[in-house]
């Protein structure tokens, strides 16, 4: 009997070995310390209790001169990067408005602009921004600049993550770093839904609009970026120059002619946006079909 019941255990702890060794192959590899130097871009990434920073091998490589007709906004985020790279006073940035005018690209082509100036970005998702605190702990002590990247930033009610964000802003009894710039990219100006019987609280009080309490909460986390950059749908003729741009950037040695033309308001049309997403992706397939089109010729 005892001979058996030894086997039995045998038996069991092979099996339980091969199931742990199928696990282990299943866990993610531990994330190295990052390389600063090597390395631009970084992704934080959570892997079960713990996280870590993951490099971006290949980021974008765009320029702030592909980015057409939005100087105002350049003009104000170059400024404010400026001052982040000196060491001088500067703000965090949310840039919110109409989707594909170029809010994302602004902060790649930045990072490409600055990044031999020691400029690095680290972009974090909604979901993960619980772990800021763990996230920025490490860049206390270290000499590069770095932009805290959110793209498309926004939460639905009771969102915990947003209160993570408040603190990091403005509010935590921790400071944040210095060298540390926060950079949120938005179609809502208050990142939050907002709704209709919210306004009904709203009070004049000696010709002054107090808004209730749940708008005030809404607008208290914008309000905490201190520069506030809004894009706004394109008009025709700004759409037409960016898809000339980027036609000239495919080196397309017919440009924009009128067949070019009126081929990219028809491509807006049926997309129902004139953005400069829009126009990138017009200029690539009409490049395309009609360098195919040369070849068989």
């Amino acid at each position: 009997m005892e001979s058996v019941t030894l086997t039995l255990d045998i038996a069991l702890a092979e099996q339980l070995s091969r199931v742990l060794t199928r696990w282990e192959a299943l866990l993610p590899t531990a994330l190295a310390v990052p390389d600063w130097a090597q390395y631009r871009a970084f992704r934080w990434r959570r892997f079960a209790k713990s996280g870590g920073l993951q490099p971006v091998r290949h980021p974008h490589r765009l320029r702030l001169a592909d980015l057409q007709r939005i100087d105002r906004q350049k003009a104000a985020l170059d400024l404010n990067t400026r001052q982040f790279l000196a060491g001088r006073p500067c703000n965090h940035v949310l840039l919110w408005g109409a989707r594909g005018t170029g809010k994302s690209s602004l902060i790649k082509a930045l990072l490409n602009e600055y990044a031999e100036q020691g400029l690095r970005l680290i972009e974090v998702d909604r979901h993960d921004l619980l772990d800021l605190p763990d996230i920025v702990e490490p860049l206390f002590e270290r000499p590069e600049r770095f932009l805290l990247y959110c793209d498309d930033l926004s939460f639905e009610a009771n969102d915990p993550s947003y209160k993570a964000l408040k603190a990091m802003l403005d509010g935590s009894i921790n400071a944040a770093p210095d060298n540390v710039m926060l950079c949120a990219t938005s179609n809502r100006r208050h990142l939050l839904p907002e709704y209709l019987r919210e306004n009904e609280d709203a009070r004049l009080i000696d010709g002054e609009l107090h808004h209730g309490e749940a708008v005030e909460e809404k607008i208290s986390l914008s309000e905490r970026f201190g520069l506030w950059l809004s894009f706004h749908p394109f008009s025709q003729d700004d759409y037409l120059a960016i898809v000339a741009h980027w036609l000239e950037r495919l080196a397309w040695p017919a440009g924009l002619d009128e067949a070019a033309q009126q081929e990219a308001l028809r491509w807006a049309l049926q997309r129902g946006s004139r953005s400069g997403r829009v126009a990138w992706q017009f200029a690539r397939d009409w490049v395309g079909r009609q360098g195919l089109q040369c070849e068989r010729c």
